[in-house]
């Protein structure tokens, strides 16, 4: 039998050092786990946090978000990042994390859930429609330095 999940806000670099295998799924261009740590300490300075599910010791799935505001939606949660290790899949957790996000965005006074997804993704597609997601656009990227490219 399995160990229960737990969620748990990601705080300090051991716990970002432990989430380090569970992003690289996501984020294969990510090679130095201390350098990992250091952007997500970074990023946390702009308000992203990284909320990470634990299986006794080992975290299995995250997701990363963003409380922010702005003229198109007023005040809304991002979420970055969502990924759960491939022998994890299938089993709820990336529901389990969109539902704690959302609570979290609902109790602060947000409006909507935001995130986006790669085009040819139909299998995250599907599940984010489930979750009650529905697509309202198209995301547009231009590299502005060689490294972005």
């Amino acid at each position: 039998m399995s160990r229960p999940v737990t969620l748990r806000t990601v705080q300090g670099k051991a716990e970002c050092l432990a989430c380090f295998s569970v992003m690289r799924e996501l984020r294969p261009h990510l090679n130095d786990a201390n350098a990992f740590a250091r952007q997500v300490q970074r990023q946390a300075g702009q308000g992203y946090r990284l909320l990470a599910a634990w299986r006794g010791d080992r975290v299995v799935a995250l997701a990363g978000y963003r409380l922010q505001e702005n003229t198109l939606y007023g005040r809304f949660v991002y979420i970055d990042d969502l990924i759960a290790l491939p022998d994890e899949q299938r089993g709820g957790l990336g529901q389990l994390l969109i539902d704690a996000v959302r609570a979290h965005a609902i109790s602060t006074g947000h409006a909507y859930l935001v995130l986006d997804t790669a085009l040819g993704n139909a299998l995250a597609q599907r599940f984010y429609y489930r979750q009650g997601l529905l697509a309202r656009g198209m995301h547009f990227v231009q590299p502005l330095s060689e490294e972005a490219a």
